[in-house]
């Protein structure tokens, strides 16, 4: 789950958008330096997978009471690769080249 932080309705909580991102556990999620709607997330199974969040045209709503609530937004899968045999434990961004990641697995090795 992604959730929308912005809104929060008093039974509802928070807007959210669910999408399965893989078929094994999730290690690491790291969100871009230079885009906070860019994300990656590495697996179990050794895949790393690259999403885009889009916000929607309207953040907020109003429910049939009149209260506020959040409107959540849309995720897109923009790659996926298998990096590993084993799992993905870490992941960083590098600060200064946008899109240059470092990554480590349980095989001990280093991937950029």
């Amino acid at each position: 789950r992604v959730y929308d932080v912005r809104t929060h309705h008093p039974t509802k909580g928070f807007a959210f958008v669910e999408q399965k991102l893989q078929e094994t556990t999730l290690w690491c999620g790291r969100h871009l330096p230079q885009n906070r709607d860019i994300f990656m997330v590495s697996g179990g199974n050794g895949n790393v997978n690259l999403f885009k969040y889009s916000y929607p045209k309207e953040r907020s709503k109003k429910d049939g009471d009149g209260k506020e609530e959040g409107v959540a937004g849309t995720l897109k899968r923009l790659q996926s690769r298998s990096l590993s045999s084993q799992p993905i434990t870490s992941l960083d961004w590098n600060r200064d080249i946008e899109g240059l990641c470092v990554m480590g697995a349980l095989e001990q090795a280093v991937r950029v």
